[in-house]
């Protein structure tokens, strides 16, 4: 009931006036049945944007951290999140990715839509990083098909650590399903994973025009960290 009445009372109308997002490719959405609607992930504000044009609900997979927070405003925020219809995930380890799985597929089986970013989290440079193959198993195991879609401009509108988004255009791209049923009983063949999950993030990569990287934006950020806490650890003795 809350879920509602945030998209179509409270939120959806403001988001859709401070934002303004061009919508591309709706149809290509189910308007029933279970489906995997696979974005990139570049602003906290995409967990709201997406849900507020869609016609149908949508069920995100998000990090536990948002239902965890201490005090009052921690309490607000997991209230808020779990009326919105998201799913906490906790990411740290091999049991984690297996939890989310089958929270995913629970959703899946319900018929429901169920909303993933295969990059596992948020760009931090508004890059578009290497897949993580869980969205793969999901949708193999399931048997669904994956709709591949770009967010454009949230970055700019609300990059990491912005808490209060800038008007900046936005378009919400959506391509054509991707049907994976040849794949059909192969779910536990790392090569197919690999290879699904691929074809998922470059029909993005399509949509989105980002540069690719190769790599997990998760590793990308703990390197990065790794380096500043270095440089501020031993910074370089001047020249004399």
């Amino acid at each position: 009931m809350f879920y509602y009445l945030l998209k179509y009372v409270v939120l959806g109308p403001l988001l859709r006036v401070v934002f303004r997002p061009r919508i591309e490719g709706l149809e290509h959405v189910p308007a029933s049945g279970p489906a995997i609607i696979a974005g990139n992930h570049l602003s906290f504000s995409d967990h709201f944007l997406m849900p507020a044009i869609l016609k149908r609900r949508i069920t995100f997979l998000a990090k536990a951290e948002y239902f965890t927070g201490p005090g009052v405003k921690g309490r607000l925020t997991a209230f808020f999140f779990r009326s919105a219809g998201q799913i906490p995930v906790d990411r740290s380890g091999k049991e984690a990715g297996q939890a989310a799985i089958r929270e995913g597929l629970g959703v899946l089986r319900r018929g429901e839509l169920l909303g993933i970013y295969p990059e596992g989290t948020r760009s931090h440079d508004g890059r578009l990083y290497k897949g993580k193959v869980g969205v793969a198993v999901m949708a193999l195991t399931a048997g669904v098909p994956v709709v591949p879609c770009a967010m454009i401009g949230t970055f700019e509108a609300q990059p990491p650590g912005k808490v209060v988004p800038r008007i900046h255009p936005v378009t919400i791209r959506f391509g054509e399903p991707l049907d994976f049923s040849r794949y059909a009983g192969m779910e536990h063949e790392k090569a197919v994973l690999r290879a699904v999950t691929d074809e998922i993030v470059y029909s993005i990569l399509a949509l989105s025009g980002q540069e690719y990287v190769d790599e997990y934006a998760a590793v990308v950020k703990e390197r990065q960290a790794a380096e500043q806490n270095a440089k501020r650890r031993f910074p370089r003795a001047p020249l004399s």
